[in-house]
Formats: C-alpha cells, sequence, structure tokens
C-alpha cells in the first residue's frame, strides 16, 4: 500500500527523517553511495524529502511483513506490470 505524501507531512519530523535514513542506508550498502558523513547525510535527507514531494520516491507499506519502504517510484512501477 502507497502511503501519500500529504500523509507524510502529518509525521513527526523525526519519524519521516529515521524512515529517510534507513533508505539511504540501505543505499549505502547496495553501493548507490560510496558513503555518507553528516553534511552528506543531512543534504540526502533534504534531497529525499524533495523527491518524495515530487513523486519519485514513495513510501511503501508492506501489509505481509508489517513494515515500511521508501522505493522508487519507477521500481514500484515495474512490479506492478
Amino acid at each position: 500500500m502507497l502511503i501519500p505524501y500529504e500523509t507524510l507531512l502529518q509525521l513527526p519530523q523525526e519519524t519521516l527523517a529515521n524512515l529517510i535514513r534507513e533508505y539511504l542506508f540501505g543505499q549505502v550498502e547496495d553501493g548507490s553511495f560510496a558513503s555518507l558523513d553528516e553534511q552528506e547525510l543531512a543534504q540526502a535527507i533534504v534531497q529525499c524529502q524533495q523527491a518524495l514531494k515530487q513523486g519519485k520516491l514513495k513510501l511503501e507499506y508492506s501489509e505481509d511483513d508489517e513494515s515500511f519502504a521508501i522505493r522508487s517510484a519507477d521500481q514500484i512501477a515495474q512490479q506492478q506490470d
């Protein structure tokens, strides 16, 4: 189930930032980023917030394992095809 961006705005800022951090750390592990220092992390969080607002990234809730994950809209569209 996709969570609308407007709903994300109702979350405490810290909760949204933690979801984004989890996504970014996953990107580091996947090799999308070489590393993230504090300044790069802060900048990446802002970029992710913008991507969520623009619909390039989406927050998805998995009912199967009761978890949330940020994924690219393209990745979600491919799975639905």
